[in-house]
């Protein structure tokens, strides 16, 4: 049986923050999760005109 999981763009875009988080910071796990989360928060509050 083949599983198939479907990864929506908010969980990509929330890896690679992650993942940038961790690689350039002590941040690891949980932790870094958290903060990428909120940095995505801010980021999607910013007008698109203005990105």
């Amino acid at each position: 049986m083949t599983t198939t999981t479907h990864t929506t763009g908010y969980e990509r875009r929330l890896k690679m923050v992650q993942d940038v988080l961790t690689d350039r910071t002590e941040l690891a796990g949980e932790a870094a999760r958290d903060l990428a989360v909120r940095v995505l928060s801010a980021l999607d509050h910013i007008p698109e005109r203005v990105r």
